[in-house]
C-alpha cells in the first residue's frame, strides 16, 4: 500500500471513530453563533460550562431542516430538567420557534403531526414529578407548548412511537471554545 492511500485510510479511521472531528458545517457554525447570542441575551453571565445537543430535522415537510437544541448548564437547568429550543430555518440562519423548559431526554420526533409539523416528545421528571413520563408537544400553528408538565402538553402512555433524536445528556458540544 502506498503512503497517500495509507494516510487517507488512517484519516478516515480517525474521523469514523470520533478521534478527529470533521470541520463543522455552515449550519452548525451558524447555530453555535446564534446560541451564543441567545445565551448572552438571556443571561448576562456567559457560563463557560454550557453545552448543547443538536439535531437537524425537517419538522414541517418544507425540505429545509429545523434544529432541535437541548441546552445544559447552570443557567439552563433546574430540578425539573433543562431547556430545549426548536429553531426554524430562516434564510441561512435560524429563529426561535419555541423554548421548552423543564425537559429531559430522550427527545423524540414523533411520526404524528399537528398543523403540518411533527409532534415532539420529551421526558418529564424531577421538580416534584414523582412518576416520570413522556410528554407529547403538539405544534399549534405557531409554536409548541413551553412547559411539558401542563396542558396543552399531553402525557403519553405505553411505548412512545417516534425516532429518538437526542438520547441522553452524555457528551454534548461546548457552547464556548
Amino acid at each position: 500500500m502506498n503512503e497517500p492511500r495509507a494516510w487517507i485510510a488512517y484519516s478516515a479511521f480517525l474521523i469514523a471513530t470520533g478521534l478527529v472531528h470533521a470541520q463543522p458545517s455552515s449550519s452548525e457554525q451558524s447555530l453555535k453563533t446564534i446560541l451564543q447570542g441567545y445565551v448572552r441575551a438571556a443571561h448576562s453571565d456567559d457560563d463557560k460550562t454550557t453545552r448543547y445537543f443538536d439535531v437537524f430535522v425537517d419538522l414541517n415537510g418544507d425540505g429545509r431542516k429545523e434544529a432541535i437544541v437541548y441546552i445544559v448548564g447552570h443557567e439552563w437547568c433546574g430540578t425539573g430538567g433543562c431547556t430545549m429550543l426548536v429553531l426554524g430555518s430562516e434564510d441561512s440562519s435560524f429563529k426561535v420557534v419555541t423554548k421548552v423548559t423543564i425537559s429531559r431526554p430522550p427527545i423524540r420526533v414523533l411520526s404524528s403531526t399537528s398543523h403540518g409539523w411533527h409532534n415532539i416528545s420529551v421526558s418529564v421528571s424531577g421538580g416534584g414529578i414523582l412518576d416520570p413520563y413522556q410528554a407529547e408537544l403538539r405544534f399549534n400553528g405557531r409554536t409548541y407548548p413551553g412547559n411539558p408538565s401542563v396542558p396543552p402538553a399531553r402525557r403519553l402512555n405505553g411505548k412512545v412511537p417516534g425516532e429518538i433524536v437526542i438520547p441522553s445528556m452524555q457528551g454534548g458540544t461546548p457552547l464556548y471554545p
